[in-house]
Order: structure tokens, then sequence, then C-alpha cells
């Protein structure tokens, strides 16, 4: 994949196809170190030790329509060309959290793209369910969480309208702005 956030939305696909009902993705910038973390957590049904074995192996899926998974190998694989680091931790019906970590000045590093329309496409493709999103740059922060907004919006207007996906986009753009200004 070109872009880390394809790489975050079919992650987060197989987090969706796991019945979670919270997925929480955060994104961790830490200029001094050279660390860009990225990690998923979801709620869904979890897998066994043997499946988070397999899960890394790019010919195990548990998809009918294909016979390989790329999706967590190539993520994996992105972080490690880097210098950076793989982890992945679940139980069965608890969830899982899947953690990469990525050396940003690495020559093999690609970039991370548009994650905030990833964001947005997530929520407003997935209107019932709920997404915590996180983003940290040296130490500044933001998060938008969707039960927030349900509470503010209430029950009659859905996450996917499309005045409600434009706002998104507009509050995801305006905050990932201020937290690359400098201080």
């Amino acid at each position: 994949m070109r872009e880390l956030a394809l790489n975050v939305m079919d992650v987060a696909q197989n987090s969706i196809s796991a019945g979670a009902s919270l997925i929480t993705l955060t994104v961790e910038e830490d200029l001094a170190a050279d660390r860009l973390t990225i990690t998923l957590e979801d709620n869904g049904c979890g897998m066994t030790e043997e499946q988070v074995r397999s899960v890394i192996d790019p010919f195990y899926t548990t998809r009918t329509t294909r016979k390989v998974g790329l999706g967590v190998p190539l993520f994996k694989m992105e972080a490690e060309m880097t210098g950076g680091s793989f982890s992945i931790r679940s139980q069965k019906g608890k969830g899982t959290v899947l953690s990469a970590v990525f050396v940003p000045s690495h020559v093999d590093m690609i970039p991370l793209g548009d994650i905030s329309g990833t964001v947005r496409l997530l929520v407003t493709c997935n209107p019932t369910l709920d997404f915590v999103f996180r983003r940290t740059r040296d130490g500044r922060e933001f998060t938008m969480d969707t039960r927030e907004l349900r509470q503010i919006l209430g029950e009659d207007v859905p996450l996917n309208d499309p005045e409600v996906s434009e706002w998104i986009a507009g509050y995801l753009e305006e905050q990932t702005a201020l937290l690359k200004e400098e201080m």
C-alpha cells in the first residue's frame, strides 16, 4: 500500500468484520524520538492465541472471497521495514489491540496519507458503530469520539448525514492543522 492510512482502513475493516461496536484509533507522533505509533483497538470477538499467530501470515484469512489476507501482514511489514515494531494482542470474546511503531526518517517509510479522510470514511460508512480517534503530536492532542457526537446531535441525526460528514471532515482538518503549528 502506498499510504499507512490505507493500511489502517484495511485493518479497521477486520475489526468491523469481527463484530466490534467500538473501534479506537490512536495516531501518535513523537518528532524528537523519530517515532510514529498507530494503534487500533476494538471490542470485537477477539482471537485465540493460534489465530493471533496466524493473522500475520499473508496466506491466512477468515474471508471466503479470497485465499490470502494481506492487511495485517502488510502493516507489520511496513513498520518493521522502517526499523520499527509490530504487536498484536487479542482475547477471545474481549477484542484485539494492534500496534505498529514506525521510524519516519527511515528511507522505507511510506507516508501516513489522509488519516483524517480514513476516519471520516469509517464513521460515515459505519454510522451505527462507535469510533474514537485520538491524534497526538509532541504532547499535544485532540480526540473525536462518535459517542459524544451522538449525544450532541441526538437520535434523529445519523453520523452519515452529509452535513455531519462535512463537519467531521472540517473538524479533523482543523484539529490536525493545530497539532502541526509551531509552538
